[in-house]
């Protein structure tokens, strides 16, 4: 895999308790994997407001009835 260096920086005494548990704690993976929780969160949001904006923009709707007169049509039909 290929991939692209992205750093940050913290405060020192951050820097020193992250290096205090190193042994214990991977810490790449773990902000690769909130990194990659967040993108997808956001992409996610994104995509629903996107498909909110086109129904409100869409020029269709349901028949007024049309649920009770579908309802009715399964009902009798058992």
């Amino acid at each position: 895999m290929g991939g692209a260096v992205v750093s940050f920086k913290v405060s020192r005494e951050l820097k020193e308790l992250m290096d205090k548990y190193k042994e214990k704690v991977n810490w790449a993976k773990k902000l690769r994997k909130f990194i990659e929780e967040e993108v997808s969160r956001l992409e996610a949001e994104e995509n629903y407001k996107k498909i909110l904006d086109a129904l409100e923009k869409a020029s269709w709707s349901v028949p007024q009835g049309y649920s009770v007169k579908s309802v009715r049509e399964d009902r009798d039909s058992s």
